[in-house]
């Protein structure tokens, strides 16, 4: 009985106090972290805007997007997985993802009047109203099924819709600061 008890102990030692451990890059520089409670996958992003692309890895919620979105003045892509060290390969460019015939509205800091061709799997059109100080911000442009099934991880977004039909996203004008639409991008990349 005695040796039953020791090992199941033993077994609940190991399993229990497991960390998922993931590459942490940021600026060329990479190193090996444990992911903290809450964080069960490692995550891999490719954002694009305009010619300069950063490439980050880090550990990630179990909400974790796997595809790709195209904010018309920029792209990003996302590749999440849950092994240990299974994010040690960039996610893909999305500027290289094929067109696939589907277009959608996107905001330039002006208007939101302008369309976007969508590519690779980014399947459907997205609206997000985010808030980060006084005024909300409104967002739109093409975006994979996965990250419209993740709106309830992602912070400062106090509403996000998505549909499927093309320029379904309404053409509906605002003014938005180019930066916050940077600051928001990588702060939800960054911080998830």
């Amino acid at each position: 009985m005695d040796l039953q008890i020791s090992v199941f102990l033993l077994f609940i030692l190991f399993t229990a106090g497991h960390s998922l451990s993931c590459f942490n890059c940021a600026l060329g520089s990479c190193t090996m972290t444990t992911c903290t409670n809450g964080f069960t996958n490692c995550l891999s992003t490719t954002i694009t805007i305009n010619s300069t692309t950063v490439k980050l890895r880090g550990c990630a919620p179990s909400v974790c997007p796997t595809g790709s979105l195209n904010l018309g003045i920029g792209k990003g892509s996302s590749s999440c997985c849950d092994t240990d060290l299974c994010n040690f390969q960039d996610a893909p460019d999305p500027s290289t993802n094929a067109l696939n015939g589907k277009s959608c509205y996107y905001c330039d800091g002006q208007s939101c009047s302008k369309t976007v061709s969508c590519s690779g799997t980014e399947d459907r059109c997205f609206n997000a109203t985010v808030t980060t100080g006084l005024q909300p911000q409104v967002f739109k442009g093409c975006v994979s099924k996965s990250f419209c099934d993740a709106t309830t991880s992602i912070p400062n977004v106090g509403s996000l819709s998505c549909c499927e039909g093309n320029l379904c996203n309404s053409a509906k004008s605002v003014t938005q600061s180019f930066l916050f639409l940077c600051c928001s991008l990588l702060s939800f990349i960054l911080l998830h």
